[in-house]
């Protein structure tokens, strides 16, 4: 992920433990996502789950894993493209994140091990178009190396490539990568990739939501499934990166909480409780929302996809799940009408510039 060393170290002080020790390495390498695995403790009063055989345990990490590769597919050409748009926030990227057996938690070690993973940093996701991918990095990759100095393995691997990384993204054009693959050494030169810095994560709970806490953007599992298509998915993701680059958590004064709230979904079991309400997060206001709305439409056709279901898509969100469904998307964005209206405008702006062979830039 993307290359922010100080911001990256600063916050993670405020971060729960588990989250923290996936955190940096994956902010630094691919610009996309952590996956926390961790089970939280049971309340006061309340019999903790049952242990989850290893079965499920590999299930439910296949699961989480394919869900977020696909995030990761989605997310790619809006964060490569738009790096104009994000003002402050474009970072230089490698373009692929990489994880251990630990990176997932102490009840998932055995379970990472059964599918592949063990003491080394291994490639899980590729940024397309990034530098990574133009030179060849894929997933299962090994990294062995970077500009020739041995990479640290072992339960910490993360924070400490991390702490290597940070520096060389910030002061170099080009990384030198040793890769083990299929037993076989390969050596790589990636050259950095100028995108959106924000992580891209998937929320493991059926509310249908988003959210942005001004770093990060996570979509959930219950707004994959509602989606038809890539393209609908693709919409969510531009419209909270559109509030990421605008800084609109931070300015609602947000940021924590939101950030609270993603840090307990992107666990495999989130906490329950928290789940059924806002979270304590105040709805957006119309027209911040549709600020947000009218970036999202330029970020989207700037990374190739189709604008023109956008609207029918945010309509069909808002009949099927309304502001009175404490948990959805439209009781955090209840201005539907007014966001309609600013969407139809923006996409009869953008295909005037198209026409006129303009540049796509609100």
């Amino acid at each position: 992920m993307h290359a922010l060393l100080q911001p990256v170290m600063s916050k993670m002080k405020r971060l729960p433990p588990a989250t923290t020790a996936l955190f940096p390495i994956a902010l630094l390498l691919a610009g996309c996502s952590t996956v926390s695995l961790d089970t939280p403790g049971a309340r006061p009063g309340t019999v903790a789950p049952a242990p989850v055989t290893e079965s499920a345990q590999k299930q439910a990490l296949r699961n989480v894993t394919a869900q977020q590769d696909r995030l990761y597919r989605l997310a790619a050409p809006l964060l490569v493209n738009n790096a104009a748009l994000c003002k402050g926030n474009a970072r230089n990227l490698i373009g692929f994140s990489a994880k251990t057996k630990y990176s997932f938690s102490e009840d998932y070690v055995e379970a990472a091990q059964s599918l592949g993973f063990d003491e080394r940093l291994q490639v899980t996701g590729v940024l397309n178009n990034s530098g990574a991918a133009r030179a060849g990095v894929k997933r299962g990759d090994i990294l062995a190396t970077v500009q020739d100095k041995p990479m640290p393995q072992g339960p910490n691997a993360e924070r400490q490539a991390a702490a290597i990384l940070g520096p060389l993204v910030n002061s170099t054009s080009n990384v030198k990568l040793g890769l083990i693959r299929n037993g076989s050494n390969v050596a790589v030169t990636v050259p950095l990739t100028r995108a959106c810095g924000f992580g891209i994560e998937l929320g493991n709970t059926d509310n249908v939501s988003a959210y942005a806490d001004g770093r990060r953007v996570l979509v959930t599992r219950g707004m994959l499934n509602f989606a038809r298509n890539d393209n609908e998915v693709a919409y969510v993701l531009a419209k909270e990166l559109a509030h990421n680059a605008l800084g609109h958590p931070a300015q609602q004064r947000m940021s924590a909480t939101v950030g609270g709230v993603i840090d307990n979904m992107i666990r495999i079991t989130p906490d329950a409780g928290a789940l059924g309400g806002s979270g304590g997060i105040k709805a957006v206001p119309q027209e911040t929302d549709a600020a947000a709305d009218h970036l999202a439409l330029y970020m989207l056709v700037r990374g190739g996809y189709n604008i023109d279901g956008a609207n029918s898509f945010w309509q069909r969100l808002a009949a099927q799940y309304p502001a009175s469904v404490a948990n959805s998307y439209t009781a955090i964005h209840p201005a539907t009408s007014y966001r309609l209206t600013t969407i139809d405008k923006t996409v009869s702006e953008i295909k005037a510039k198209q026409a006129a062979k303009q540049n796509l830039v609100p």
